[in-house]
């Protein structure tokens, strides 16, 4: 193995004997804001990672780690620890994914349970007039690109399984509207958020959209349609999986444009390289190339995509995978970021780069993970 794997790998080791589910340490919004653990979406996008190590290498640890931390969560009821289903919280709905794959590979009824209760959400969800859930109860009328991801996986793998594949258009629809109201046709980005009544103070008062190009927004982005691909019937509903494969092949596109040549990462501010106080952020990038890496997968984009995914996961481990002091981190990850609420968080560009970057964060570490079983899953072993 070369350093970067050898280093990776104590990295993981690190992260699960390090972790239990009261205190996980990739949860720094937790740790810092001094928080009870509970049901959320940060926890899962890692538990999704640990999976899927299980299904790479068959390795009883990562299953039983698994199964440990969300069975902590879900009571035999059903019920999740933490959750709230009048909240409407679309973020609560990413971990759903996961509880898939533990009850196929558990039989344990409470995860199966568990899904019916998520599943409850986006059936009351409230949604625009277009027809896209309501980022959260307490954004109302605003799509975040962040919550295509949080949703629609989890939405569509559940409609593949028990119903038949009904729903699949009002899923493919929300994408459209995504593509319709938000993608900037000059550039082919898409910015952050969109808000339908066109009231709040980070929009444009005629559009309705936020002002920038945030680099993990757009990952999500990414990333949902990537997961929504794998989990659709493509035989179903064929011209409109067509159309979301055709849109995300021009999002990759469009943003390879802004790959830094010298590093294979790109800007936390994605179109604004030049600007002061701009950086190379990780967890925008590693979703970037875990989602190029499955793409490629998938059949969804060519080959020669490949070969940016690589240069973006090898950057992440020259830039931002260390040792200091015997202990290892991932660093160059923005905590948190998003629009309006409490804080004054308006969508320039100001705000993104003045949000908190952070070492070993889950948003990041997560979709590094996820990016390093694709490419284990090339190599044809678990090591």
């Amino acid at each position: 193995m070369d350093t970067h794997t050898v280093l990776l790998e104590r990295y993981i080791d690190y992260l699960l004997t390090e972790s239990t589910p009261e205190a996980p340490v990739w949860n720094i919004e937790n740790i810092r804001m001094g928080k009870r653990p509970g049901w959320n979406y940060i926890d899962g996008l890692m538990i999704k990672a640990v999976l899927e190590l299980y299904a790479v290498r068959r390795e009883q640890r990562y299953l039983d780690f698994a199964d440990g931390f969300i069975g902590h969560y879900v009571r035999e009821d059903g019920s999740i620890l933490g959750y709230e289903l009048e909240n409407f919280n679309i973020d609560n709905i990413q971990g759903g994914k996961v509880l898939f794959t533990l009850f196929d590979l558990t039989g344990r009824t409470k995860y199966r349970k568990a899904l019916e209760m998520l599943r409850a959400q986006l059936d009351r969800h409230p949604r625009t007039a277009a027809g896209n859930f309501w980022h959260k109860k307490i954004y109302p009328h605003q799509v975040w690109l962040d919550g295509l991801y949080m949703a629609q996986p989890f939405f569509i793998q559940y409609q593949t399984r028990y119903q038949d594949c009904t729903g699949y258009n009002d899923i493919y629809n929300q994408f459209a509207n995504v593509v319709r109201l938000m993608r900037d046709q000059h550039s082919g980005l898409y910015y952050h958020g969109y808000d339908e009544s066109k009231s709040q103070a980070w929009c444009d008062p005629l559009t309705g959209l936020s002002s920038s190009f945030w680099l993990r927004s757009l990952g999500w982005f990414a990333m949902a349609m990537v997961d929504v691909l794998e989990q659709a019937d493509s035989r179903r509903c064929q011209g409109r999986y067509q159309e979301l494969a055709r849109n995300l092949k021009e999002l990759i596109s469009a943003l390879l444009v802004y790959q830094n040549v010298d590093s294979g990462l790109w800007y936390q501010v994605v179109d604004k390289p030049e600007l002061k106080g701009n950086y190379l952020e990780t967890s925008g990038s590693a979703i970037l190339a875990y989602s190029i890496l499955k793409a490629v997968r998938l059949g969804i984009l060519d080959q020669f995509h490949e070969a940016a995914a690589r240069r973006a996961f090898e950057g992440i481990c020259t830039c931002y995978l260390s040792e200091k002091n015997g202990r290892l981190n991932l660093g160059g990850i923005c905590l948190v970021a998003g629009l309006g609420g409490e804080e004054r968080r308006d969508g320039s560009a100001a705000y993104y780069l003045s949000e908190p970057v952070v070492e070993n964060d889950a948003k990041g570490v997560g979709p590094f993970l996820l990016a390093y079983t694709e490419l284990l899953r090339r190599s044809g072993s678990g090591a």
